[in-house]
C-alpha cells in the first residue's frame, strides 16, 4: 500500500513544480495561480465524502483502484488541453477527485487489514509515505522539465497512477467491509460523526494542519527560485525542485517518530506545541528570502519538518478514537476539512502576494508565509486555554 500510494502521487506536485514557469507564459497573476494550485484540493474535498465514505459499504481495493485510473486520466488531459487559468484549473480539480479516491481509501484498504497494537505505527508509516510520493513527483517533473516541454512532463508522470492500480488490484485479497451493528452514516450524511467530540478535535486540527502544509508545498518552488534570484553569492548546482523534493523527504521520518513522539508524551501535549513551533517558524522563513540561500533552505527545512511532526499522530489520533463502522466515514469528514483547507491556503497565499507587493518583493513573501501559520498558532492557544481551564475546574 505505501508502494501504490506513491506511485499514484507521481502527478501530485507537478503544477507546484512547474508554477512559475506557467504562470509567467500563461500571464495570470499571482492569485489566479494560487487559485489553479487550490483547484487541486477543491476537487478533492468535492469528491472525498463520496468516494471515502463508499469504503464503509465497498472494498476499499476497489475504489482506490478506479481512482488511480483518474488520476492519470487527469494528468494526460492537462498534458493535452491545459492552456490557461480556466483549463488549468479544472484539470487540476479533476486530479485532486483522483486523490480523494486514493490516499484515505488506501488508509482504510489497509487498517481493514491490519488491527492491534501495531495499527497505529503501520499508518504513521503510510501516511509518511505521502511524503514521498509528493517528493518523487517533484523530482520527477523537475528531471523531465529539464528535457522536454512542461506537457510532456504532465503526459509522462500519468505512468505512476497506473502502476498504482495494478499493484492493489494484484497485491490485495478482496475483503468485505466489516459487519458491524452499528449504524453506518448515509453516504451523504458522513459529517454527522462530528457530533462526536473527539472527532471534531481532530478534524479541526488536521485542518489548520493542511492549511500550512499544502500551501507550502504549492508555493515551495516558487519561494525557492526566488530565493535563489536574490543570492548574493552564486546559488548551489542543485536545482529548485530538487531542493524542494529532499525537504520533502525529511517528513517521512519525522512523520513516523511524531507519531511515536506522541504515543509516549500524549496527543493533547505534543499535538499543540507542534503547532505552535510550526506556526511561529512560518513568519521566520518567509522573510528569509533575501538571506544568504544556504540559511533560507536551512529554515525552509526546518520549518517543514515541524509541520510535518503532527501529521500522523494527528491521523492515528482519529483512527483510534472512532468505531470500526464509521470509520469510512469519519476519515471522508477529516478529509474534506483538510484538503477543504488545501484548497483554500495556496488562493489565500497568492493572493497575499499580490497585495502586499507582488512577486518581486521580499517582504511580500514574509507576510504570505505569516498566513500559512495563522491557524497552527490560534489551534495551539486555544489548546493551551482549554488545558487550564480544566486544571482550575479540577483545582479550583
Amino acid at each position: 500500500m505505501c508502494l501504490a500510494e506513491a506511485l499514484s502521487m507521481t502527478g501530485f506536485a507537478a503544477y507546484p513544480a512547474f508554477l512559475a514557469l506557467l504562470r509567467d507564459s500563461w500571464g495570470i497573476s499571482n492569485s489566479q495561480a494560487g487559485f489553479i494550485g487550490g483547484a487541486y484540493f477543491a476537487g478533492y474535498m468535492t469528491a472525498v465524502p463520496v468516494l471515502s465514505g463508499l469504503t464503509d459499504r465497498y472494498d476499499a481495493r476497489r475504489i482506490h483502484a478506479g481512482s488511480c485510473l483518474l488520476a492519470a486520466l487527469s494528468n494526460l488531459g492537462f498534458a493535452l488541453f491545459a492552456d490557461g487559468f480556466v483549463s488549468a484549473a479544472a484539470l487540476q480539480a479533476l486530479a485532486g477527485a483522483g486523490l480523494a479516491g486514493t490516499y484515505m481509501p488506501g488508509l482504510k484498504a489497509l487498517t481493514d487489514r491490519v488491527a492491534g497494537p501495531r495499527q497505529s505505527r503501520f499508518i504513521a508509516f503510510y501516511t509518511s509515505t505521502f511524503g514521498i510520493g509528493t517528493s518523487l513527483s517533484l523530482l520527477l517533473a523537475g528531471w523531465l522539465g529539464r528535457w522536454i516541454a512542461w506537457n510532456w512532463a504532465f503526459g509522462l508522470l500519468a505512468a505512476g497512477p497506473l502502476a498504482a492500480a495494478l499493484i492493489v488490484i494484484k497485491g490485495l485479497a478482496p475483503l468485505e467491509p466489516p459487519r458491524s451493528r452499528g449504524r453506518q452514516p448515509a453516504l451523504l450524511d458522513s459529517f454527522r460523526v462530528l457530533r462526536d467530540r473527539s472527532v471534531l478535535d481532530y478534524v479541526l486540527r488536521y485542518a489548520v494542519h493542511c492549511w500550512e502544509l499544502f500551501g507550502l508545498r504549492s508555493w515551495m518552488v516558487a519561494f525557492i527560485l526566488f530565493g535563489f534570484g536574490l543570492a548574493g553569492s552564486r546559488p548551489p548546482a542543485l536545482g529548485a525542485t530538487e531542493a524542494a523534493a529532499i525537504i520533502n523527504f525529511l517528513g517521512i521520518p519525522v512523520s513516523i517518530l511524531g507519531n511515536e513522539s506522541a504515543g509516549r508524551f500524549g496527543r493533547e501535549r505534543y499535538i499543540p506545541a507542534v503547532m505552535a513551533a510550526s506556526g511561529a517558524l512560518a513568519w521566520l522563513t518567509g522573510f528569509s528570502a533575501a538571506w544568504p540561500w544556504w540559511v533560507m533552505l536551512m529554515l525552509l527545512a526546518v520549518y517543514f519538518v515541524a509541520v510535518m511532526s503532527d501529521s500522523a499522530a494527528l491521523t492515528a489520533g482519529l483512527v483510534a478514537s472512532t468505531p470500526p463502522h464509521q470509520r469510512g466515514a469519519a476519515m471522508a469528514v477529516y478529509s474534506f476539512g483538510g484538503f477543504g483547507a488545501g484548497f483554500l491556503a495556496p488562493l489565500v497565499f497568492g493572493f497575499v502576494l499580490d497585495v502586499a507587493g507582488g512577486k518581486n518583493a521580499p517582504s511580500a513573501w514574509g507576510i504570505a508565509f505569516g498566513s500559512l501559520g495563522i491557524g497552527c498558532l490560534s489551534s495551539s492557544i486555544v489548546a493551551g486555554l482549554r488545558r487550564n481551564s480544566s486544571r482550575e475546574k479540577a483545582h479550583p
